[in-house]
């Protein structure tokens, strides 16, 4: 058998077959929709040891791309597991009266605020209606008017021999207001009546008074002032403790009647911060409240209220929440102000709120790590409060966000499972630089993005289908639909026995070929549709692609699929679209003469070119090397390049080519124009394996197919992609019809031998056979020596020209990409 009948590729290893036999339905209608979970039982198991697993440090962190099924996973893992939890507890605020900006934390049992809530509300409904009656109700009034009688008991005793000598000399003691208090002042007596000095004065300017009564006023007045200052003192003092007094039976009184009202509540909830807010209450009543107008209370309800940020059921299943905004106010809770009779804000217990950590407590929280990134402060709060197990509500280091808070909630003892979803870079990024997160996420479930391709790989396919559908009202899919789904998932996996995981982009393809069945009125998604629907997302995102083809038609873009040429070969690369990718042929020529500039990569001279391809290119050398072992120095000067592209080119994919491109300059021997060439090289002659084989092939297919297939065209690949294989039907079918050909290859030599139709020759000594591609390519190299020797001082003497090549300094978006992976 000839090297090219041996390399070919049969019309089964260009495509799988997803055979619909294999699903024992007809339509997904009648798929059992459950909550079992296939595949991914890696992530799957490590999920599961963080969710069960309640150890300090276990929180997990879900890696893989999107589009896997991350949080489809975690929901339905937290929804069939189950936890529970005996440490929920319901969490309050209450006024601190003695630090009212540091409101007073309250912790209860699950279940209990509200009832707690209800108890206090009815002790300051009890105060404001009930206690003052009670306080003037008998006997506890008759004790007080005692003591006041004998108050004024003693005080009359003190007075009476001032008031009988100022009798005695016609003068007479008189209560008057001075502003809210009363003055006691000596008046004279006018016909047995006290009479003010002035009006005194009027009576005798009338002829109703003797002078000498004013004259009297005057003398003797001085003679008692200083004897009333002394009696006023000594009443008052009688008369301040009487108060006192008073006020302490009344307060005793209270406190008494408190302390009965109020002894059930804190048999009902012995926590210590319920009796100390309690205390708080009855002193606040009894020191401020029993002197206060009616008019001017405050409210007692809002100053003796409660709080309630977070209550519980009695059952024992932990919480599980899902913040989808995970900014410092959703995350940490927050404390709205109130707005005053001045419009000014305000704030106290009453605006706290709470937010996703306080509300997972004792259970689990679920946050996606580029959200969380995105917010200021987010990430560093949630890292901060698992690592202390503190809540701050308004963390002092934030107030500069919400200037309009003025009080800080007591922290808040927290335990709290956080599951964050995330990509595989933001992992490592946060593993280097946070040592937190190594110590908090010690639990990893990676996702991968690839199925082993298998029966239950399949038939979880089916299964997504079947819950997408029903869950949002899709016509069944008949058997051949998914298979048609199955195998573009192959397509997209682009490896040997697998599907791609990237449930996301099924399911898009999923949603749009039910939307053309409702188009047409059929009942059920065909596989018609399914392919409908990839040619269409193909041709929508194909402006790139199509632009190639236009100029390679009219002549602007030189591509040749026929013929012999010396160092010129087809290679090929992709550019990507969005999620798609669109290979096409790319024209590599060589040139070569003697000198000692060695290899020159135009791309690396021009800043073109990135580091892998770079990199593929400095393999060259050591591969021509390891090829031409010559016993003298390799003596030339040649140049590769990439002709008719102007934006940057990185991947190392076109190395096989660009050897076969450079031997064929070499050797001077032609080099089939009907064959392109994908593959990479290592320094010992393999064909190793490359990305995006599927659309290189066929996008070196397209070009042919324009200028019309001989049968003679084809594309030379990796060995190693041969089962990646999953090319369109139309390519399929030219191969089958020997109009087109698939060759795999594994080392140089199969490659040369393809492409120039000579034996490349084998050697472990560096010597070949005569006739052989290799044999010339070594005598050339002994000339090229010679004629380097013969005319020293003619050659420019360089160094290799891209011996540090210059990374692109082009956008991402313009670097053709040579090996299918994303720049």
């Amino acid at each position: 058998m000839s090297l090219i009948e041996r390399t070919q590729l049969s019309e089964s290893e260009l495509r799988w077959r997803c055979d619909p036999k294999i699903f024992p339905f007809e339509t997904t209608a009648q798929i059992e929709i459950t909550d079992s979970l296939v595949g991914q039982e890696t992530a799957r198991d490590a999920l599961t040891f963080g969710i069960e697993c309640l150890a300090y440090g276990q929180n997990v962190y879900v890696r893989g791309p999107r589009g896997t099924g991350r949080i489809t996973m975690v929901r339905q893992l937290l929804k069939q597991l189950r936890p529970t939890t005996k440490k929920k507890r319901d969490r309050c605020y209450v006024n601190n009266f003695s630090k009212p900006d540091r409101p007073r934390l309250i912790t209860l049992p699950p279940g209990k605020a509200n009832a707690f809530r209800k108890c206090i509300l009815e002790l300051a409904a009890f105060i404001v209606t009930e206690l003052r009656k009670l306080l003037d109700s008998e006997p506890l009034v008759s004790q007080r008017e005692a003591v006041r009688e004998r108050v004024q008991s003693v005080a009359r005793k003190i007075s009476d021999p001032l008031e009988n000598n100022l009798t005695q000399s016609g003068l007479s003691l008189v209560s008057i207001p001075q502003g809210p208090m009363t003055a006691t002042v000596i008046f004279p007596l006018v016909e047995g009546e006290p009479v003010p000095p002035d009006q005194l004065k009027l009576l005798i300017s009338q002829g109703k008074a003797p002078p000498e009564s004013l004259q009297h006023f005057e003398a003797e007045l001085p003679k008692f002032q200083k004897e009333l200052d002394r009696v006023s003192r000594e009443v008052a003092m009688v008369f301040r403790a009487g108060k006192k007094e008073i006020d302490g039976l009344k307060q005793q009184s209270a406190r008494t009647l408190l302390g009965e009202l109020t002894s059930q509540i804190l048999q009902d909830y012995p926590q210590p911060a319920v009796a100390e807010f309690v205390d708080e209450v009855i002193k606040d009543v009894v020191e401020f409240r029993l002197t206060v107008d009616e008019e001017n209370e405050t409210d007692l309800r809002e100053l003796y209220g409660v709080n309630i940020v977070l209550t519980h059921t009695d059952d024992e299943y932990a919480t599980i929440v899902e913040e989808v905004v995970p900014n410092i106010v959703n995350l940490l809770g927050t404390v709205d102000p109130t707005w005053g009779a001045e419009q000014q804000p305000t704030s106290d217990y009453r605006g706290i709120k709470s937010g996703a950590l306080l509300n997972a407590d004792a259970g689990y929280l679920v946050l996606d790590i580029e959200d969380l990134l995105s917010e200021p402060g987010a990430y560093r709060s949630v890292m901060r409060t698992l690592r202390t197990r503190r809540l701050e509500i308004v963390p002092p280091e934030i107030g500069w966000m919400r200037p309009n808070v003025v009080v800080q909630p007591e922290p808040i003892d927290v335990e709290v499972r956080v599951i964050l979803v995330g990509d595989v870079e933001t992992y490592y990024q946060l593993d280097e630089v946070d040592p937190d997160f190594q110590e908090l996420f010690k639990v990893l479930a990676d996702f991968d993005d690839e199925l082993f391709r298998d029966e239950s790989s399949l038939q979880q396919y089916a299964s997504v289908i079947a819950r997408l559908a029903k869950a949002e009202s899709l016509p069944p899919f008949h058997k051949s639909a998914v298979a048609a789904i199955a195998e573009h998932g192959a397509r997209i996996a682009a490896r040997n026995q697998r599907l791609t995981a990237k449930f996301g982009r099924v399911a898009d393809i999923a949603r749009e070929a039910a939307f053309l069945t409702t188009k047409d009125g059929s009942p059920h998604v065909l596989d018609t549709h399914v392919s409908s629907v990839i040619r269409r997302t193909k041709q929508r995102a194909s402006l790139p692609s199509r632009k190639f083809e236009e100029y390679v038609e009219s002549g602007t873009i030189r591509v040749a699929t026929t013929g012999y040429e010396v160092g010129q070969i087809n290679g090929l690369a992709v550019i990507q679209a969005g999620p798609l990718t669109y290979g096409f042929p790319a024209r590599i020529t060589s040139t070569i003469g003697p000198g000692t500039a060695g290899l020159i990569n135009i791309e690396g001279q021009a800043q073109m070119s990135g580091a892998i391809h770079s990199k593929g290119f400095h393999i060259l050398g050591g591969l021509l090397r390891q090829l031409l072992q010559t016993d003298h120095p390799l003596s030339f000067s040649a140049s590769l390049a990439f002709e008719q592209t102007y934006g940057g080119i990185d991947g190392d994919s076109a190395s096989g080519a660009e050897m076969v491109c450079l031997l064929s300059a070499l050797t001077g021997v032609p080099i089939r124009q009907s064959f392109a060439m994908t593959g990479a090289i290592d320094q010992l002659g393999h064909i190793q394996a490359i990305g995006g084989v599927n659309e290189k092939i066929e996008g070196f297919f397209d070009v042919c197919s324009h200028f019309e297939l001989t049968g003679e065209q084809g594309v030379v690949i990796p060995r190693a992609n041969a089962g990646d294989l999953m090319l369109r039907a139309d390519v399929v079918t030219a191969c089958r019809d020997k109009k087109f050909q698939v060759h795999a290859v594994e080392t140089i030599q199969e490659a040369l031998e393809l492409f120039t139709g000579i034996p490349a020759g084998q050697s472990s000594s560096g010597r070949y056979a005569v006739g052989t591609l290799l044999s010339i390519a070594v005598q050339r190299a002994h000339d090229f020596w010679q004629k380097t020797l013969a005319a020293p001082h003619t050659m420019t003497q360089i160094a290799t020209a891209d011996t540090h090549p210059p990374r692109s300094t082009r956008p991402p978006t313009e670097i053709i990409q040579a090996d299918g992976q994303e720049s």
